[in-house]
């Protein structure tokens, strides 16, 4: 069994373009919003929609990634517990 790596890096590019994606589409929003023919109101119950999702996304993303890591950090406990069972039933043997 091949040990899982313990951390992840990113390289800049992929950084760089995950925030310019982030950043276009929020942009996009605010200016589609802004530019809207409708009053004020409407424009705020949009932009607090827009807020909400971002939340939202930010939420989601973060709690699938805390329990992937979770499930990661069980998965290697349990498998060096298995493994050192393994290791003192070969030893008896």
């Amino acid at each position: 069994m091949e040990p899982l790596p313990l951390h992840h890096n990113d390289t800049a590019a992929w950084i760089f373009q995950a925030w310019a994606s982030f950043l276009i589409a929020v942009g996009s929003m605010v200016v589609g919003i802004l530019w809207l023919p409708v009053d004020g109101w409407m424009r705020g119950f949009l932009a607090l929609g827009l807020l909400f999702t971002i939340n939202a996304c930010f939420t989601l993303a973060k709690t699938v990634r805390d329990n992937h890591e979770a499930s990661r950090f069980i998965n290697r406990v349990s498998g060096a517990k298995t493994e050192k069972l393994l290791h003192e039933f070969e030893g008896r043997s």
